[in-house]
């Protein structure tokens, strides 16, 4: 990094100006938010993120616990318990390297684990090999995870800062991943303005967990299983928190989504379709239950407003 120190008329520092990668913009990002644990895996293009990151602790400039990990699947198992234990924790991966990591990836969420994770977006293999390619990111598109695409380098290091912020937030309490296209973002450089330490102190608040903290004065129990017995609830648990993030309503349900696509094009009048979720971990789907999704549907075709996602046979 080649910093360009911009001062104030009482010599007061107040940013640096950097040519940097998107990867390296991203590890300036962890560096400022103070991360306490990063875990590493090398797969291209994500790679470059690890390597400044561990350039930035070699020559003293960051101070975190950094940790080479045997494959992705512990890389993101490390960095999830970390942050069940307080821990401020960033991670990534590349193409089949995060399809590696799935299982961890799937109960992110469902744990509610802020982290923070980067995608260097490549096509799968075969014969993907390094070219551009959103399948990797998008595979968690209906588990829990947030998903952002940023445009430049300015916009990764930007967005960092906001993922950390709008992650840990305990209304929201949900993990981000940042997708940044392979090649074109994670090895291009521009100039990038670089906030002072100062202001990313005031924006960003310390990581707390409060009485979520995993911690031996703290006995609670983390990832428990749930079957049919509470997976509803937990998933309409991170669907609110989902919600909460902009105070915008999401689509429901993967099915209701393709039908709506599908119907798009169609000419004239389009019907209404509403989605249902329901039976999900194994919870029975009673009579009763159908009965509400018909009526339901039947004041939907009567011309009167329904909530487009609607979840069935959740406890209240």
């Amino acid at each position: 990094m080649v910093p360009v120190a911009l001062e104030t008329e009482k010599h007061h520092k107040i940013d640096d100006t950097a040519l940097i990668t998107g990867s390296e913009a991203i590890a300036v990002a962890c560096k400022l938010a103070d991360v306490d644990v990063i875990t590493a895996y090398p797969i291209r293009p994500y790679d470059t993120v690890m390597q400044y990151v561990a350039k930035l602790v070699a020559e003293g400039e960051m101070d975190c616990e950094y940790i080479v990990a045997e494959g992705e699947h512990s890389q993101f198992e490390v960095v999830k318990h970390a942050s069940a234990c307080g821990a401020r924790v960033f991670c990534g991966s590349s193409g089949v390297g995060w399809m590696y990591a799935m299982e961890a990836l799937t109960v992110t969420p469902a744990l509610r684990i802020p982290m923070v994770a980067m995608v260097g977006n490549r096509a799968l293999d075969d014969p993907g090999a390094f070219g551009v390619e959103h399948n990797d990111a998008l595979a968690v598109r209906d588990l829990g995870w947030q998903l952002v695409w940023v445009d430049n380098p300015q916009e990764a290091l930007d967005t960092a800062l906001i993922a950390y912020r709008v992650a840990e937030d305990r209304r929201i309490f949900l993990p981000c991943a940042i997708s940044c296209d392979g090649a074109f973002l994670t090895h291009s450089q521009a100039l990038v303005k670089v906030p002072s330490q100062e202001k990313v102190n005031e924006f960003l608040p310390r990581y707390n967990r409060a009485e979520l903290l995993l911690h031996p004065d703290n006995p609670i129990t983390v990832a428990p299983q749930g079957n049919e017995d509470w997976v509803m609830e937990i998933r309409r648990q991170n669907y609110a928190a989902m919600e909460r993030t902009f105070g915008s309503p999401y689509l429901g349900g993967v099915v209701a989504g393709e039908v709506r696509n599908a119907l798009y094009p169609s000419p004239g009048k389009k019907p209404p379709v509403l989605g249902f979720i329901a039976g999900l971990g194994g919870r029975e789907v009673t009579v009763p239950d159908v009965e509400k999704i018909t009526a339901a549907v039947y004041r939907a075709a009567q011309g009167k407003s329904e909530p487009l996602t609607q979840w069935i046979g959740l406890r209240e």
